[in-house]
């Protein structure tokens, strides 16, 4: 079992979690984000801990914000596009239990203090910005490491805000580059 409690979007959602793992979960009934929704997320944190799995769209990156903001320390697991898509409709509940399940192994602690790993300049001399190719490497190592997929200055913020390493970043990076050669 899983200890953390695991935020979805949806009932379904809430299915393919309970195909995957046995774990407690926390719908949050689509974008529409409730206050009573976040207290009880808020509650979950300070008990077990917070896993957020959302969908790989808009609507989710933007609950994983607001449930973020609100609930500092959650745990972020993240889903590739590809992994979650079904007959043109994309979400946690089209994906597979396999995929879930290496999802939720491979969550990220929000990063808490100090100071940012990766500049903005650093954005744009790996390429990650302002290039043909930029969109489709951030895609290709936001897989790689396990953060998900997000415009520059999002993509930016996350891997400062999930805590990827130096050295990780650069191992990834040069393998993503290598099949985009």
């Amino acid at each position: 079992m899983i200890r953390e409690v695991i935020v979805v979007e949806g009932l379904h959602d809430k299915q393919a979690i309970d195909r995957a793992v046995h774990a407690d979960v926390l719908i949050s009934n689509g974008s529409a984000v409730s206050e009573s929704f976040l207290k009880l997320v808020e509650r979950a944190q300070q008990q077990r801990g917070v896993i957020i799995l959302t969908d790989p769209d808009y609507a989710g990156e933007r609950i994983r914000r607001i449930v973020s903001r609100r609930v500092p320390g959650c745990k972020h697991a993240f889903l590739p596009r590809e992994q979650a898509i079904k007959n043109g409709d994309l979400g946690v509940e089209n994906a597979s239990p396999a995929a879930i399940q290496r999802a939720l192994q491979e969550v990220r602690s929000e990063w808490e203090g100090g100071r940012e790993e990766f500049t903005w300049d650093e954005m744009v001399e790996y390429g990650l910005n302002g290039q043909s190719y930029s969109g489709q490497l951030r895609k290709m190592l936001g897989e790689r490491l396990g953060i998900g997929y997000g415009n520059a200055k999002s993509f930016w913020k996350k891997l400062n805000m999930l805590g990827v390493g130096r050295e990780e970043f650069e191992t990834a990076l040069a393998d993503c580059l290598k099949q985009l050669a």
